[in-house]
């Protein structure tokens, strides 16, 4: 078997508060797992979506180190209109959350970037009108 494309992992200083900003976005994640040290939920299409807290890497990677300066890597939400792009951005920015505001790309969508709270760029997206 070659290997598939199953998971995307992040690696998060705050369990809690991490969950709580992709609960924001619309992920099904359970109340009870804010404590724990490891969450998995599933994503359409078959992919997870997992958190470990940086003490979990720690513990088999002892000089693992969070990155530094600008990430090369975001997660995508795809909306339903570009009044959906807006109303999650504003949603987020109410909740404190900050990015790169909503914005009719050249490309021919609405684009925001909001950053949880690990730094990590989510990118809200739909076709423009």
């Amino acid at each position: 078997m070659k290997p598939q494309f199953d998971l995307i992992g992040l690696v998060v200083a705050d369990m809690a508060a991490s969950l709580a900003f992709y609960r924001l976005l619309g992920l099904d994640i359970p109340a009870g797992a804010d404590a724990e040290p490891h969450v998995e939920v599933p994503l359409p299409g078959g992919l997870l979506l997992a958190w470990d807290r940086v003490d979990v890497i720690k513990g088999f990677d002892p000089h693992w180190t969070a990155p530094t300066g600008s990430s090369r890597v975001s997660l995508a939400f795809r909306c339903d209109g570009p009044a959906e792009v807006d109303a999650v951005y504003a949603r987020l920015a109410a909740a404190g959350y900050r990015g790169l505001e909503p914005w009719d790309a050249p490309w021919g969508q609405r684009y925001a970037v909001v950053h949880d709270p690990d730094g990590n760029g989510v990118d809200l997206f739909s076709p423009s009108a």
